[in-house]
């Protein structure tokens, strides 16, 4: 088998320690968009149970890297994805008692899309700012968590990017956050991220009603497990902080 070719930019520093968590029915472009701002500046950990492959939302599988077991006890940034298998997600309490060991020591606690919720059933983003897809900024609500409508929000250590693309902007403020704006801005340039969408229908205040009752209706089946989870991890998360 052919070694991977990995791109490293100059940095005299010690590459930062990343810990991307995976699980069946992530968004495949939540994972890559960071993956590929960080990758040049990191050394990247793909977490899993196990080292079986991970099937995506869209059906592309992913080989994880290493097991929650194997991962580092001190990471640079802990990192959740989205996808349509964040209830699930939020659920799984052998991810969520990794995401709460793992949490309690990174220098970062990261997320983009729907990847919040599965930290905040871990009870990691309750105080904090954060951000998640526009279709699910309620159930993050009812967590406790005061959600915000931005493409990334950074509160002290915690930071979370909007939904599916704000991947690359999360991971683009994050970079500068841990080793300065050039190096963000040589990466965004070998990236060429210069966006010029060819409709204006990213959010539902753009796109309008119709549209956003249309998308609202695929995902009600996942709002409604998602609503469920959060009003039973919510109330025993404000249990145990009382």
């Amino acid at each position: 088998m052919a070694n991977a070719v990995e791109l490293k930019l100059p940095d005299p520093q010690p590459p930062l320690q990343v810990g991307m968590v995976l699980y069946p029915g992530l968004t495949m472009l939540d994972l890559i968009g960071p993956h590929n701002v960080l990758t040049a500046h990191a050394t990247t950990y793909l977490l899993w149970k196990t080292r079986d492959l991970v099937t995506s939302d869209s059906g592309v599988s992913i080989q994880p890297t290493a097991t929650f077991g194997d991962c580092p006890d001190d990471l640079d940034i802990l990192f959740v994805p989205g996808g349509m298998g964040t209830p699930d997600a939020m659920a799984d309490e052998e991810i969520l008692r990794f995401l709460r060991d793992r949490g309690a020591r990174s220098r970062y606690v990261t997320s983009v899309c729907t990847g919040s919720l599965v930290l905040a059933a871990a009870g990691l983003m309750q105080g904090y700012k954060a951000t998640t897809h526009w279709s699910t900024r309620h159930i993050l609500e009812a967590f406790g968590v005061e959600c915000v409508r931005a493409r990334v929000v950074v509160d002290r250590n915690r930071v979370s990017g909007g939904g599916v693309t704000a991947g690359i902007d999360f991971g683009l403020a994050l970079l500068a956050l841990l080793r300065g704006d050039d190096a963000a801005k040589m990466t965004q340039l070998m990236l060429e991220y210069d966006p010029a969408p060819p409709f204006n229908a990213g959010v539902p205040e753009a796109a309008g009603p119709e549209l956003t009752r249309r998308i609202l209706s695929v995902l009600e089946p996942y709002d409604l497990k998602m609503r469920k989870i959060a009003a039973e991890s919510g109330a025993a998360i404000a249990s145990a902080g009382a």
